[in-house]
């Protein structure tokens, strides 16, 4: 039979000879005017499909338009999640004490934990890479902290600052906030300590040559070390971050999307010296616990150029009174000044604030802030 179908086209294939219509194997939709004027008329669209039938058994058929892809945003809008943080907010108001205190143990756990890992990897890192390669790699490693909180679920006092969102939405009274944010911050600070005593009994300290050691004892000496304002200024900076990162694991919608929004500010936060309250529960006793310890003191001597002797007497300011009353109160303070005024005020007012409500909140805290500094 002569083919006469510029359109038609055949080659031979490892399965045998194929044939087939340009025109259909490749979905090209034309009219019928355009059929015409190519030269592909009715008779002889009529000869292909005979051509084909004796040929192939079966004659070409129109290949159907591919189905529209679809793609579906790798995470939510600022606004979604402004929502979200709402509702997670009612949740986390309506839990109840018991489950609060378990998960606040372990959010306190986790993030000692991940403190722990930071002073290991890096007790002696910086004689190697430099200051900064050694800070930036002792954040990769802390943000173990808030990933084990975030993915495994955990009560964080710092990210609970973001609370207020569901307080300024009028979804959730104030003493509700209030009363989560304290039985969670005391929980943190219960798992907080538990893991600062199992660090001094399981003897990671020594390793190194007790090195591990000198770096906690060394890290706790240069936070007690910090003014009331410096440590509060730190703090704001630090949960600034620390909330951005959940704010932004909220938006993702897998896994390794939630990991990374957490990586970056956490590494952040830790590599500029930031200060997070509930990570001092951890760093702050447990360098109270090794500073007499001989071996501890007897490494941490050279480094500060002095004797054992004096290395005592350079870390007399390390103790329980100056943790409460030069860190922890100042940095919780600017935590929470961090995390629900910075990013929970903020993001709510900008995506969820009626129009006819006057953001009084953000008033108060200027007014606030402008009369503490100028003391």
């Amino acid at each position: 039979m002569t083919i006469n179908c510029e359109h038609w086209k055949e080659y031979d294939s490892i399965s045998g000879p194929i044939s087939y219509c340009e025109l259909s194997a490749f979905g090209h939709k034309l009219t019928a005017q355009e059929l015409e004027k190519i030269g592909c008329t009715a008779e002889k669209r009529k000869l292909c499909g005979a051509s084909m039938e004796l040929n192939m058994g079966v004659a070409a058929t129109p290949t159907p338009a591919p189905a529209p892809v679809v793609i579906s945003s790798s995470c939510d809008s600022p606004k979604a999640v402004a929502a979200a943080t709402v509702g997670n907010a009612e949740k986390k108001a309506a839990s109840p004490f018991f489950s609060l205190l378990v998960l606040g143990i372990l959010a306190g756990c986790y993030i000692a934990l991940a403190g722990s890992l930071s002073t290991v990897v890096t007790n002696d890192l910086a004689s190697y890479v430099g200051d900064g390669l050694s800070r930036l790699i002792s954040g990769l490693v802390f943000s173990l902290g808030l990933i084990l909180v975030v993915i495994g679920g955990a009560e964080l006092f710092t990210g609970n600052s973001l609370m207020v969102t569901g307080w300024l939405e009028g979804k959730i009274r104030g003493r509700q906030v209030a009363r989560n944010w304290t039985i969670v911050f005391f929980a943190n600070f219960i798992g907080s300590i538990l893991i600062a005593w199992f660090f001094y009994l399981s003897g990671v300290w020594e390793m190194n040559g007790a090195l591990v050691g000198a770096k906690s004892v060394l890290t706790a000496n240069g936070k007690v070390g910090l003014t009331w304002t410096q440590a509060l200024v730190r703090g704001i900076l630090c949960n600034w971050l620390v909330c951005l990162a959940v704010w932004l694991s909220s938006a993702s919608k897998d896994g390794v999307s939630k990991i990374l929004c957490i990586v970056f500010p956490i590494t952040a936060f830790v590599a500029c010296g930031f200060e997070h309250s509930i990570a001092n529960m951890f760093f702050i006793p447990t360098g109270i616990l090794l500073k007499s310890q001989p071996a501890v003191l007897a490494a941490v001597a050279p480094i500060l150029g002095t004797d054992p002797a004096g290395a005592v007497s350079a870390l007399a300011n390390l103790n329980w009174g100056s943790f409460i009353v030069k860190n922890l109160i100042p940095v919780t303070i600017g935590n929470i000044i961090g995390g629900a005024i910075f990013v929970g005020t903020f993001y709510w007012s900008v995506f969820l604030k009626p129009s006819w409500r006057k953001p009084k909140i953000l008033v108060n805290v200027a007014g606030m802030l402008t009369r503490l500094f100028s003391h």
